[in-house]
């Protein structure tokens, strides 16, 4: 006979062990803690930033808000009533004072019934006329932009009647929103290092207080293996619980190993005698003859066998409950359930001998605990009723008891229990007298015991009237709250059930030229398009330049006028889309760009230029022009040549007749950049309604460029030509000794042209391309080169530079300056007034 294998002890440091194998280290609690505290400062970071935010807003609001209101008060006080009529002429602080920052700005005077005065028409439609002398700022929408607005009235008196006229002034938030985004960043520097600051205290702090943790972990390393006994070392009181906790676990754990213990040492002691038994019957019935002998011999051998095997599976559940209980391992289960489960657990001829009765009042409730150790103690107290009853009925009843408890009962009708003997035969290994002809371990009533105290519950032995026993088992009901929150698991697990099973037309205008197609070097490349107002001879010199650096492109240059060109674009009147702009008349630019018509372009080259050549990274002016006077040497020498616009006043008072049909000078209403000159002159100069009356008393003619003044200047049909652009002049000069240039000496405008990507370019890329080229350093050499325009670019080589002009001039050179300020010029009430007295003066040459 083989020998059994022999018992493995378990000890210590091998439970240990697997413990640690089968543990998984999760994140660290220092890091979780300084999560937690880094999560926690950020809200509050955060929720400062959102208040920060709030007062930035507010304060950029009241910042510029006091500008829109100077700017609607500047216009309500312009606001005048003329034959009935309201009208406004819109002063140039107007505007001027705003858009310091790129911002769009619009502007609308309303009459008292409504009608427009002047301004977008369309501007703030949501908003209702104002009836107070009080500004009333409120937040819109323009052009896809949001705007704030300044709304003002203005009290008019006309013959008998009074009304308000509501005047309007919007910007958008661009310079507010920069404002804005300033003062939450300086505040949100000193935040971020408070931050950090913070977090270095939190981590100091853990560090601090996890050190108990790494005293608890230093004892329970230094200990032997077998070493179960409590720990004793000091800690704070937060960590107490912990170490009690430990220590709990200990001693529940040394509760284990010593039940283990005792199974095996048990087993060793329970399970050899019926081993030895059947060892010895076997080898008496191995020499047996006789065949009724061997049968009663193999008869005994199955009684043992089967007592053994009782034995072992008792003794391996007996292990198991323990652990499990132990575990602590608890769930809800109905009663019914456990109660009716007994009856699935035996054989049919069995069952038909047990009746289970639950009361009514027992429907819905539950008991808390282990599922898997409350079978086997009902199915222990079930099997014994049967087995020492073999001829009698076993009955099961689950009954309400006092104190939200049940009480269950097996009752059989057997031999019973002496009262001497229930004691014992609830001890391990004990059975009673009455059970001595019995197969039995000894364990199943010990086992139902354990689980009853177990569970909070308690077991106990009684007679029957008429003889039997009756085991009482009563446990406590599981609390309300853990009901409740299990019909809660079930009905949001019912609810997420259901929930899943529920769940361009083409026509000419009034350019003077054909468009002209420059074919790339390398076919087969992208075209593109430019619609501009400078001379094609002129210009192309930089497209030539461009297209040695992209000779994939191809470049289609068409040459018109300034007015056309802007009417064009506003109504889209184009023969194809257009990716370029270029014009002189930069206020008609500026107007474009503020009205929302250009792509923005942030040009790596637009730190070159001068501040106030380019507004909103929108457009960019790239030549230094001046405006000059011109005259024809032959009738005009260089010594009577007027060098100011008031020494040209005096000329043209003192010898009208000489020069009566031989001055000319813009039509500005029909010339962009000359009603822009005009503007400018009227803002600067004192004389320019004189000039404007000495030029009409002179029967001044007007031109729409300023070549056909200098053919005229060349030709000897006309004298004196005024505000024409020095870039032709300088250039038609060179080559005709017969023109004069005078740049006055009192102050010379300078001129830039302006160049801009429509919002709707088929090839925008393709035109920023273009701008930054004229805008480098090889596209300003062309510029102050071949193309005589005047480079704006300081430091740029070449003989027509802004260098070069400003020391030829003796004079004060004002630059036109690309900004808001140019569109007060174009306010249609300004612009018709202006016009109206202009024409007057200017036509009539009897005066």
């Amino acid at each position: 006979m083989t020998a059994p294998d022999p018992v493995t002890p378990v000890t210590v440091a091998s439970a240990a062990a697997s413990l640690a194998t089968t543990a998984r280290a999760t994140a660290s609690i220092r890091r979780r803690v300084l999560a937690a505290a880094l999560l926690v400062l950020a809200l509050a970071a955060l929720a400062f930033i959102v208040f920060i935010h709030s007062y930035a807003r507010r304060a950029a609001d009241q910042a510029y808000d006091r500008l829109l209101t100077a700017s609607a008060l500047t216009i309500a006080g312009a606001v005048l009533v003329e034959e009935g009529r309201v009208t406004v002429e819109l002063p140039y602080a107007a505007l001027a004072m705003l858009g310091s920052g790129g911002d769009r700005i619009y502007y609308q005077v309303e009459a008292p019934d409504g009608a427009l005065v002047t301004g977008y028409g369309d501007l703030a439609e949501e908003l209702p006329a104002v009836r107070s002398a009080e500004t009333v700022f409120a937040d819109s929408r323009y052009h896809d932009e949001p705007v704030r607005v300044a709304s003002i009235g203005r009290l008019i008196s006309a013959s008998s009647a009074a009304g308000w006229v509501t005047i309007r002034v919007a910007e958008t938030r661009g310079a507010r929103t920069a404002l804005a985004s300033e003062i939450v960043s300086r505040a949100v520097l000193p935040l971020i290092g408070i931050l950090v600051l913070a977090l270095a205290l939190v981590w100091f702090g853990v560090q601090r207080a996890f050190a108990p943790l790494t005293t608890v972990e230093a004892a329970l390393r230094d200990r032997a293996p077998q070493d179960l006994s409590p720990l004793a070392v000091p800690v704070p009181a937060e960590v107490s619980q912990l170490v009690a906790a430990l220590n709990d676990f200990m001693r529940r754990l040394a509760s284990v190993m010593n039940a283990l213990s005792g199974v095996v040492a048990d087993a060793a002691h329970q399970v050899r005698t019926p081993l030895a038994s059947l060892r010895a019957q076997a080898e008496v019935a191995l020499d047996e003859r006789d065949y009724q002998a061997l049968h009663e011999r193999v008869a005994k051998i199955h009684r043992n066998a089967v007592h053994a095997s009782e034995l072992v599976s008792q003794l391996l559940m007996e292990a198991t409950l323990t652990h499990r209980l132990e575990s602590r391992e608890s769930a809800l289960i109905p009663i019914a359930d456990i109660v009716e489960d007994v009856a699935r657990r035996f054989d049919p001829d069995e069952v038909g001998r047990l009746t289970v009765t639950v009361a009514p009042t027992l429907a819905g409730t539950h008991l808390m605990g282990d599922r898997l150790a409350l079978q086997e103690m009902l199915r222990n107290l079930a099997g014994n009723a049967l087995l020492y009853a073999p001829d009698s009925p076993v009955e099961i009843v689950a009954e309400p008891a006092p104190g939200e408890r049940v009480l269950i009962m097996v009752r059989d009708h057997g031999p019973g229990i002496p009262d001497t003997e229930k004691e014992i035969v609830l001890q391990r290994f004990q059975r009673g007298k009455t059970g001595a002809g019995t197969v039995g371990s000894g364990l199943g009533l010990p086992i139902a015991r354990t689980v009853a105290l177990a569970h909070g519950g308690s077991l106990s032995l009684h007679d029957r009237p008429g003889g039997g026993l009756e085991v009482r088992l009563e446990l406590p009901l599981a609390p309300v709250q853990a009901r409740g929150r299990a019909v809660l698991r079930r009905g949001m697990a019912a609810l997420a059930l259901a929930l899943g099973v529920a769940i361009g037309s083409s026509w000419n205008d009034m350019a003077q030229a054909a468009a002209k197609l420059y074919p790339a070097p390398v076919p087969g490349g992208p075209t593109l398009s430019i619609l501009g107002t400078t001379d094609t001879p002129q210009f192309e010199l930089l497209i030539h330049d461009f297209q040695e650096l992209r000779p994939d492109v191809n470049v289609r240059y068409e040459e018109t006028d300034t007015l056309p060109l802007y009417q064009r674009t506003l109504e889209k009147r184009l023969d194809v889309d257009v990716d370029l702009l270029v014009s002189s008349a930069a206020d008609l630019q500026v107007k474009l760009a503020n009205d929302g018509h250009a792509l923005a372009h942030a040009s790596p080259l637009l730190s070159a230029l001068p501040a106030w050549a380019s507004w909103r990274s929108e457009i960019f002016g790239f030549t230094f022009e001046p405006i000059v006077i011109v005259y024809n040497r032959t009738q005009v020498p260089d010594g009577q040549a007027p060098h100011s616009h008031l020494a040209l006043t005096e000329l043209l008072e003192k010898e009208t007749e000489r020069f009566r049909g031989k001055v000319a000078t813009y039509d500005i209403g029909q010339s962009g950049v000359g009603h822009l000159l005009a503007a400018q002159d009227a803002q600067i100069s004192s004389n320019f309604w004189r000039l404007t009356r000495a030029l009409g008393r002179a029967d001044v003619r007007l031109s729409g460029s300023s070549p056909a003044i200098l053919e005229g200047i060349a030709s000897g049909s006309l004298a004196l030509g005024y505000n024409v652009l020095g870039s032709y002049a300088y250039a038609r000069q060179r080559f005709d000794k017969r023109i004069g240039i005078v740049i006055p000496d009192d102050y010379a405008l300078i001129l830039t042209r302006v160049m801009l990507v429509p919002r709707w370019a088929n090839q925008p890329d393709l035109g920023r391309a273009f701008i930054d080229y004229v805008l480098s350093p090889r596209g300003q050499a062309v510029v102050a080169g071949q193309a005589a325009l005047g480079s704006i670019v300081p430091g740029t080589p070449g003989g027509w530079t802004a260098e070069r002009i400003s020391t030829a001039s003796r004079g004060v050179l004002q630059p036109i300056t690309l900004g808001p300020a140019l569109l007060v010029a174009l306010d249609q009430e300004r612009k018709a007034r202006f016009l109206a007295t202009w024409r007057q003066l200017v036509t009539d040459g009897s005066r």
